[in-house]
């Protein structure tokens, strides 16, 4: 071919000194046309075809294989090819020419076929998101894994056909590099051995609600991936956490809140002790018409002056004998209240109880689930349950206690009218 465009240009009259360089160029020009051509024939006509035939399956894989660009990827092996065909028909002359054509051919139609792999598994990826899968059983870090083995083995087989030398003794080479390879890959390495815990223990998932305090994040998480959790916090703000970190440090996953029944209410009402005394007759008169309280009261009545007459000591002394008090009967309504209240959830745990007493007073707590789980009607919940109560604490002959106030020290120092 080459000595047939020499004749050519020399029949029209070009110098013979120019001949060879000519007839090289045109060659050279010849393919690289040749390849172009061919390149975007294979994607106008063989994408236009395919694309035509994705649209018409239901089957989703091949639409995400073709939103991944696996077909375009692939359709650059063409002129790769044609281009190492070329140099065997065309360069036979010139072994150093054609030598470094054909590797770099070939070196290209590797990297290409890697490319299209590699939207083959993105693809296979999107499909398991698609099912919802990956909310259960999240494996992007594998995912992630699979494309770097598929490029480190890709990045030697190029290295092997471009120097012309066997794989094998960059496999071994790469033995002998273990020690810079863990330096190099540590985070990944770290990361796939989380991720694999993470998943197969089921600590976090997709979509679950987790607090990590030396990171800062409270929120949802969004994706996991080889070498970070990535997560949503409230104020819509990411943070995102190294997954080896999830393994490593303490977390807390509200997973076990979201699939149970309810959501805990735990406060407490701090109560001033001085207000507390032993409830007298008129007292006991007014609660037993609060409907809640009547059956108590009645039933507490009872109980005591059985036990009372009992006793040999002079009961009128309310330090002798049993007698209600305002703070127990209180606690009594609370319990009554919460017990009938609609959105709480009677089949779980359900205490009202007093803490430790302290300089701030007594803390009666409530600890209660409610039925709602979500953040906004669960908070409403537990505030009208803590309206109330503060309420009608006075009708007990109680006190909230709080801090002085600067109305407080106002009052003090006010003048006597």
């Amino acid at each position: 071919m080459l000595e047939k465009m020499m004749v050519y240009y020399h029949s029209l009259g070009f110098p013979e000194t120019y001949l060879l360089t000519m007839g090289y160029g045109t060659l050279i020009c010849g393919i690289a046309i040749v390849c172009f051509i061919s390149d975007r024939l294979a994607k106008r006509v063989l994408l236009t075809c395919i694309t035509a035939f994705i649209k018409r399956t239901k089957n989703v894989f091949d639409d995400f294989l073709l939103e991944r660009n696996a077909f375009d990827r692939l359709a650059h092996v063409v002129p790769a090819y044609i281009l190492f065909l070329s140099a065997q028909l065309f360069l036979s002359d010139f072994d150093m020419i054609k030598t470094i054509v054909e590797r770099v051919s070939l070196s290209f139609m590797v990297l290409v076929s890697v490319l299209a792999v590699d939207s083959l598994i993105s693809a296979a990826w999107d499909v398991y998101r698609y099912l919802g899968h990956h909310k259960r059983h999240p494996i992007r870090s594998y995912v992630q894994v699979a494309k770097i083995i598929l490029y480190i083995l890709a990045g030697i087989f190029i290295i092997s056909i471009l120097t012309d030398r066997s794989v094998m003794v960059f496999v071994g080479g790469l033995g002998a590099m273990t020690a810079i390879v863990m330096l190099v890959f540590k985070d990944s390495i770290l990361g796939f051995v989380a991720s694999i815990q993470l998943s197969a223990n089921k600590m976090v998932m997709p979509g679950d609600w987790v607090e990590v305090p030396e990171y800062g994040a409270d929120g949802t998480v969004l994706d996991i991936s080889l070498n970070t959790v990535k997560v949503q916090n409230w104020d819509k703000t990411i943070t995102t956490v190294p997954t080896y970190a999830m393994i490593s440090n303490s977390f807390k996953n509200w997973r076990g809140m979201e699939e149970s029944d309810g959501r805990r209410i735990k406060r407490h009402i701090l109560i001033d002790m001085t207000s507390i005394q032993f409830c007298n007759e008129e007292t006991l008169n007014q609660l037993g018409k609060v409907g809640l309280l009547s059956d108590y009261i009645k039933e507490k009545r009872t109980e005591l002056l059985s036990h009372n007459a009992s006793l040999k000591e002079d009961t009128q002394l309310t330090v002798n004998g049993r007698h209600l008090t305002n703070v127990g009967t209180f606690r009594a309504y609370i319990e009554a209240y919460v017990t009938k209240h609609p959105l709480i959830n009677q089949d779980m745990t359900l205490i009202i109880r007093h803490l430790s007493p302290g300089p701030s007073g007594l803390p009666i707590e409530i600890y209660a689930f409610s039925r709602d789980k979500q953040w906004k009607a669960f908070e409403s919940v537990q505030a009208d349950i803590f309206d109330h109560i503060l309420s009608v604490i006075p009708e007990f002959g109680l006190r909230v206690f709080q801090n002085p106030t600067g109305k407080d020290f106002q009052s003090l120092s006010a003048p006597n009218p």
